[in-house]
């Protein structure tokens, strides 16, 4: 497969075949653009936002593939890698935005830029939006479109950011409502969440592997770090570090009360590497030493 690093706005501009208005900023319809070549690897250095319309092809992203359909949106942040495998009868559709990290610095946009996390989720959990949420976000793209299109002046830049987190505030309600319309997958979630939790606590795996990311669950899952924990905390409040912390602080207070075994092994046991880091989370979550709390019990 052939690889391809897109350090500038200018260099996708060119494999799709259209104009660049801006060094930094581009939109352009798929429709008026020549395809991606096919069986390619785009390491991207700029920000990318891709509404799809009808069937795009496949695109690949981590280790899962999807069939975008109409009205699909994908986001695609620097230092990621996007590989493209089209059909043969494919035909480029759609609307693309991509903005270079240089350009929304200085701005609040940039600030604020890393809360977006659905930068970092995987295709198959791309979003997808109703009628309505298209024509807004179309609307928000014709807005940046006619601004690229004027003079540039002092303002241009504040008004092109602005635009721009707008949609992705958008965004982030579509998310919302999203992850509200898919309740039944997101309960089949938290449900195989609780039970890794159970099966990593209660095998060897503590004591042989230590404590355990977010991330290893989220991929014992197949999904994204980023959309697991988004998923985890909108259904239930509490991020999924914290949910890993309580299933903690829970069998150490059932196994505190094994007398025959020191604190020392029931910290080893819950994959504490050092006995210390588990004593200040216990008296920190409960107001008592693991010692004491032994006693008052």
């Amino acid at each position: 497969m052939d690889q391809l690093k897109l350090e500038h706005v200018t260099q996708y501009n060119q494999l799709k075949g259209v104009g660049t208005q801006h060094p930094l900023v581009s939109i352009f319809d798929n429709s008026n653009s020549n395809p991606l070549p096919n069986n390619t690897r785009l390491h991207f250095g700029f920000y990318a936002i891709f509404l799809k319309a009808g069937n795009c092809g496949e695109l690949k992203y981590g280790r899962n593939n999807y069939d975008y359909d109409d009205g699909t949106m994908v986001f695609v942040a620097p230092g990621q890698v996007l590989e493209v495998s089209n059909t043969d009868n494919y035909k480029s559709t759609g609307l693309t935005l991509l903005f270079h990290p240089d350009f929304i610095k200085g701005t609040a946009l940039f600030k604020n830029i890393n809360q977006y996390s659905f930068f970092s989720y995987d295709s198959h959990e791309a979003l997808h939006l109703s009628l309505k949420e298209q024509e807004i976000i179309k609307d928000l793209f014709n807005k940046l479109e006619y601004e690229l299109s004027q003079s540039i002046d002092k303002h241009s830049k504040n008004i092109i950011s602005n635009t721009i987190e707008l949609l992705l505030n958008h965004c982030v309600r579509f998310y919302d409502r999203q992850f509200i319309t898919r309740e039944n997958i997101n309960s089949d979630i938290l449900s195989k969440f609780e039970n890794c939790l159970n099966d990593y606590f209660h095998s060897q795996n503590a004591q042989d592997s230590g404590l355990p990311s977010v991330g290893y669950f989220a991929d014992l899952l197949h999904l994204s770090p980023n959309y697991f924990g988004d998923l985890i905390k909108k259904e239930t409040g509490k991020s999924a570090q914290e949910h890993i912390q309580l299933k903690l602080i829970n069998l150490a207070k059932e196994r505190i009360f094994d007398t025959e075994k020191s604190v020392s092994q029931i910290a080893f046991e819950l994959g504490f590497k050092y006995p210390q880091h588990f004593n200040r989370m216990f008296k920190k979550n409960t107001g008592y030493t693991p010692i004491e709390y032994r006693n008052l019990n």
